[in-house]
């Protein structure tokens, strides 16, 4: 299975990431349980965890050479906030 590929990704003061993909739809991902475990608790630093970019291709996001996450993980466990793809309501 082919999923949605990352366009976007902003991190937040909340230990969240909003994530937009592809097809049109923003998801918010939770990274608090993560980062409780290593090797994702050296994210507690807010400044490190603000660093996040997309990977080339927009196949997941990372952090530094060895830490990231991929689009599967993003796209399966994150909760859709958006979807520019919607048709409007009313």
């Amino acid at each position: 299975m082919f999923y949605p590929r990352i366009k976007d990704v902003k991190p937040l003061k909340d230990y969240t990431l909003i994530v937009a993909f592809d097809n049109g739809q923003i998801k918010k991902y939770d990274m608090r349980p993560l980062i409780a475990m290593p090797p994702f608790d050296i994210l507690k630093d807010p400044l490190l965890f603000s660093m996040a970019r997309v990977e080339a291709g927009g196949y997941g996001i990372s952090w530094s050479d060895e830490l990231d996450l991929s689009e599967y993980e993003l796209w399966e466990h994150g909760e859709l906030i958006a979807n520019a793809d919607a048709p409007p309501e009313g």
